[in-house]
């Protein structure tokens, strides 16, 4: 016998009016596999993020006949009461015989969903926050008994409301400070030391020092449980270590050399220590401000719309935090390290941090790695100029130093591989899904 259910998008004025609904309506099975999703929102904006960020696309949104993500959201959103409150009454009224949702008719409706969406999750889904950052601010909790409502608040941007919120923010707030303290108190340990002292508070300072950044990666809005790339820690030593002494390695080796110890400046590094806590608030203010966004924008282009000049806004402020903090570091310690290496590799850790916390730790590793080849690649060519017949693999870096100095190498590597972030962070981080 042949099955001649109506497969139409239910209609969302609580079934006024219609007849008997099929059981393999594809709208009724993605709210069923979507359920926590939509019984969270507290807007349709917040569902359009969720299955954005479940590779639901304006393309899959037409075979559900629909215009977009956000119209068919709307639908979702609007069909909530039919999914939890008034499910059981709904389904008595219409002869449906399966238990909790679960039954013949059902898992015919969720096939049709997975040949709809290409199988985009294997099982019931919650909303992404779930997975990525915790439940949103404001998010609609489930409160069966009397359809009470329960806000909470998302802990990856270091907030909070009442006492504990306060409590863990001023945690944070203080914890991104120690990085800078125990950069200024080894570098002042070692101007006051010599031999084995000076290499014992060099060891201990870095020690403590990379203990310090690493908790402060773990708390507040700098943190992404779970969402790292283990290579990123390696690029991102690698790039301190050149910005520590890489310009005297490279004007060693034009000279012919190294011929012994190649000079070394510190004081860059202290300042990026420093500028871990102006990190931290330009992360939560871009978090929390994105957020707003969410809530205020009426579709997702007008989001994105909002997000990208909100980026800019914070990767700019940063920057010029930057450009501030390096001079009065050299001005503190009586040194002269290169503003500029400074200022790009800074903006490079922040775009990175910023990707990987808002889930896109593989973009975020890729930049770094591709500023670290720029600089390996930069000192090999002049190490490869000293083989016969190659000189002229040493021309360009040996020119460009000429021009601008050693510091003109990190620039544009840093510079190079932050410009490639910021293009890919304009377009990821103007998604709602990388902040639900």
């Amino acid at each position: 016998m042949s099955d001649t259910r109506d497969t139409r998008p239910p209609r969302t004025d609580g079934g006024k009016g219609g007849g008997r609904r099929g059981s393999a309506d594809p709208v009724k099975a993605l709210l069923h596999r979507h359920r926590g999703l939509c019984e969270r929102a507290v807007d349709p904006l917040e569902i359009a993020a969720g299955l954005e960020a479940h590779g639901i696309t304006d393309r899959t949104a037409a075979r559900f006949r629909h215009r977009d993500v956000f119209s068919l959201a709307e639908e979702l959103y609007a069909r909530v009461p039919q999914a939890t409150g008034h499910r059981s009454g709904h389904r008595d009224a219409a002869g449906h015989g399966h238990h909790a949702g679960h039954g013949h008719h059902g898992h015919r409706a969720d096939r049709h969903v997975d040949s709809l969406t290409g199988s985009l999750t294997d099982g019931p889904v919650d909303s992404p926050a779930d997975s990525l950052t915790g439940p949103r601010t404001g998010s609609r909790t489930e409160g069966r008994t009397g359809g009470r409502t329960e806000s909470r608040t998302p802990s990856r941007l270091g907030g909070g409301t009442g006492s504990r919120g306060r409590a863990a923010r001023a945690g944070w707030a203080g914890l991104v400070l120690l990085p800078g303290a125990l950069a200024s108190l080894t570098l002042a340990g070692l101007e006051h030391s010599t031999g084995q002292g000076q290499l014992a508070t060099a060891l201990a300072g870095t020690l403590a020092l990379s203990g310090a950044v690493s908790a402060c990666l773990r708390r507040g809005p700098l943190r992404a449980p779970g969402r790292t790339v283990p290579a990123a820690g390696l690029w991102t030593y690698a790039l301190l270590g050149y910005l520590l002494c890489g310009d005297g390695l490279l004007a060693a080796l034009l000279d012919g050399g190294p011929h012994g110890p190649w000079p070394a400046t510190a004081t860059p590094l202290v300042t990026l220590a420093v500028a871990v806590a102006p990190a931290a608030w330009c992360a939560r203010l871009f978090s929390v401000r994105a957020r707003r966004g969410l809530t205020a924008s009426r579709d997702l282009a007008d989001f994105a719309a909002r997000a990208r000049p909100l980026l800019l806004g914070v990767v700019g402020l940063y920057a010029c935090v930057l450009a501030v903090l390096t001079p009065l570091t050299n001005l503190l310690h009586a040194e002269d390290g290169a503003l500029a290496p400074t200022v790009t590799l800074g903006t490079l850790f922040l775009l990175a941090r910023l990707l990987t916390v808002h889930g896109f730790p593989e973009s975020a590793a890729t930049g770094l790695a591709t500023a670290c080849a720029l600089e390996v690649l930069a000192c090999a060519s002049v190490l490869a100029g000293r083989i016969p017949g190659c000189d002229a693999l040493a021309v360009p870096v040996r020119g460009l130093v000429q021009a601008a100095g050693p510091a003109a190498v990190p620039v544009l590597a840093c510079g190079a591989a932050a410009l490639g972030l910021l293009v890919h962070a304009a377009v990821a981080l103007s998604r709602a899904s990388a902040h639900t």
